[in-house]
């Protein structure tokens, strides 16, 4: 019999909610929405308007760290849920990658400290 294990990420995501404006481009589409789930590698944008699966978009993630928008050059469309759109972050040039993860893990560690704050258990698993 074929043992199941749970499902774990590899990598650091923000907690949830997240809510920052995203403005999103291709050949054929430009669009805007909200990023309400954010990692290193991908992120899930809230839109309108669909856009097919595989395809390559150009993004502009309005963080609230600096007034720039974070440029980012590819982002696959892996899946498409009503108006919700799972992207997958390609290269990153290195400048916006190292603020992407700082910015992620910033918060991270703000959702520690408030959690031990609260005076929550912390597990590390």
């Amino acid at each position: 019999m074929e043992q199941t294990r749970p499902y774990q990420r590899e990598h650091y995501r923000l907690p949830l909610p997240v809510s920052y404006p995203v403005m999103f481009s291709d050949a054929a589409t430009i669009g805007e929405g909200l990023v309400t789930n954010l990692s290193v590698f991908g992120c899930t944008i809230e839109c309108a308007g669909t856009v097919p699966e595989q395809t390559i978009l150009l993004l502009r993630l309005i963080l609230p760290d600096q007034k720039e928008s974070l440029p980012i050059e590819q982002a696959e469309v892996r899946w498409v849920r009503g108006q919700q759109v799972g992207l997958r972050f390609g290269h990153l040039e290195r400048a916006p990658n190292l603020r992407l993860h700082l910015f992620v893990w910033d918060r991270m560690i703000e959702r520690l400290q408030s959690l031990k704050q609260a005076g929550v258990p912390l597990s590390y698993s």
